[in-house]
């Protein structure tokens, strides 16, 4: 598939098609082909995307605290959104992995996935100027920060679930990973959650943190 494939599906024509290959380009690929990696242009849009989102949340949602929007952004500026975008964009066709990266799965992997949509935000801005780059991000991020504010007060499951445990007293409450499976770069985990020696739940997820919550979120409906 070509660059202008990728430039349709992203909304944005590059001027410059080298900063665009570059923004794509993988450390192991500028390893084995001697060219400079798109390793700058994540550090620079890492701060493009903190600057464009805090603008906006700042803008849009006037009721928000200090304290509650630095926690919005904290939950919508972080890997697991950059992955979306990239799944969504087709991000996986376009990057530029050395062998050995592809062969381990370096397509599919959430860390140079989201890694490659900070470098394309860089280049965007680098090209074009801040509209652009702001463009892309509100209008693939607007949804995930409505979502959030909404939710910017709600206590996490764990929270509630020791909370509830608590009530008459102290208990000793554990979390467990009892299992992990998949390949390294897409591993899914599965916790147990007990109360005093007696299990309560399990729950599953992509992270260790996510497969924790799911425990303490199915140990609460089971009341």
């Amino acid at each position: 598939m070509s660059l202008d494939d990728f430039e349709n599906t992203i909304g944005y024509t590059f001027k410059d098609k080298d900063l665009l290959k570059k923004a794509l380009t993988h450390t192991s690929y500028a390893y084995e082909h001697k060219l400079e990696s798109n390793e700058k242009l994540e550090f620079l849009g890492d701060s493009i995307l903190e600057f464009v989102s805090s603008k906006y949340i700042f803008n849009n949602f006037p009721k928000l605290k200090e304290g509650e929007m630095t926690k919005v952004r904290a939950t919508v500026v972080c890997e697991k959104s950059l992955y979306k975008i990239a799944k969504m964009h087709n991000f996986s066709d376009f990057l530029y992995l050395g062998k050995s990266e592809v062969v381990s799965g370096g397509k599919n992997r959430p860390a140079i996935l989201a890694d490659s949509v900070e470098a394309v935000i860089a280049a965007m801005y680098l090209d074009g100027g801040l509209e652009p780059a702001e463009k892309f991000i509100i209008s693939n991020l607007s949804e995930e920060i409505d979502i959030a504010t909404k939710h910017v007060g709600d206590k996490d499951y764990k929270t509630v679930l020791q909370e509830k445990l608590q009530k008459h007293g102290e208990v000793k409450i554990e979390y467990e990973i009892i299992k992990e499976f998949g390949p390294d770069h897409d591993k899914s985990f599965v916790a147990e959650v007990k109360c005093n020696g007696k299990i309560l739940a399990t729950g599953e997820g992509k992270s260790k943190k996510e497969a924790q919550m799911q425990a303490a979120k199915k140990a609460l409906e089971k009341d």
